[in-house]
């Protein structure tokens, strides 16, 4: 498959995989799922992505939207919500397009959709605000459940909290455990982790983005995001333990070491887009 959109940023590289050193996810979270893009028929790349709607299917622009590199946007998405690992199909990965005969894995997902882009996104993580977010409008609903998108301004709260490397995100996501220059694990299996918050103010977060630390266990308990989480989700668990999708899964450090960043839900930009899509919002 080829490769997903490159950043625009030295270093920083999109999260289009699973968790790193999170855990196998079971069915703790069936409305997360994974997502294969196509453009004429021809499997891009995958992502991670959640139900937010009946048929709404929300991961990140640089999956729904163009890739500068390849000069193409996606015009189809196949899903799948299994927690894996969802094994390979008759395709044969060799850049031609899925036949009507293929299936499984690349090429025949459990659902199907278009997938819709940010107006906003132009192929590029231009900083602080990437426009980094789409959804996919599914053909059918899959009625694994809804997550609840964070309401207006929700991670302003958090931002000046005493103690902010104490403050968690439960990250899920698809795919990539392991990245180093010669070697990349992928096992197609959804894994949840744990994630803690760096800042909300940085020049690269601008109250856009949610810069989170990518310890990926290193004895801490937490964990990171790789290739193929990109669009999965960031949840926040309040006083009151409800649970808030506040982000979508957007870039992350070369090999998948050091900090990551989410789109974040709760800003107004955010909310238009998701509003004009179908989504409830609170």
């Amino acid at each position: 498959m080829l490769a997903v959109a490159t950043a625009a940023l030295a270093l920083l590289c999109p999260s289009a995989g699973a968790v790193q050193g999170g855990t196998p996810d079971g069915n703790g979270h069936p409305n997360v799922g994974l997502s294969v893009f196509l453009y004429h028929g021809i499997p891009l790349w995958r992502c991670t992505g959640t139900m937010v709607a009946a048929k709404v299917y929300l991961t990140a622009g640089h999956c729904t939207g163009i890739d500068t590199d390849l000069g193409v946007a996606p015009d189809s998405a196949q899903v799948w919500f299994t927690s894996g690992a969802i094994p390979r199909g008759t395709h044969g990965f060799d850049g031609t397009p899925c036949k009507p005969t293929d299936t499984g894995y690349p090429c025949k997902g459990e659902f199907s959709g278009t997938p819709v882009p940010h107006p906003g996104w132009n192929g590029f993580l231009t900083q602080p605000n990437t426009h980094d977010i789409g959804v996919v409008q599914l053909t059918q609903a899959p009625n694994v459940g809804l997550s609840k998108v964070a309401p207006a301004g929700y991670l302003d709260t958090l931002a000046t909290q005493r103690g902010r490397q104490d403050v968690d995100f439960t990250i899920v996501g698809y795919g990539v455990q392991f990245e180093s220059p010669n070697l990349e694990v992928a096992l197609r299996q959804r894994f949840v982790g744990t994630n803690q918050l760096q800042n909300l103010r940085s020049h690269l977060a601008g109250g856009f983005n949610l810069i989170m630390s990518d310890s990926a266990g290193n004895g801490t308990g937490g964990s990171g995001t790789c290739f193929g989480d990109s669009g999965g989700p960031v949840f926040h668990t309040d006083s009151d333990g409800q649970v808030w999708q506040v982000a979508v899964i957007s870039y992350g450090t070369k090999y998948c070491h050091g900090s990551s960043a989410a789109f974040r839900l709760d800003n107004a930009q955010a909310r238009a887009f998701l509003s004009s899509q179908g989504v409830p919002l609170n």
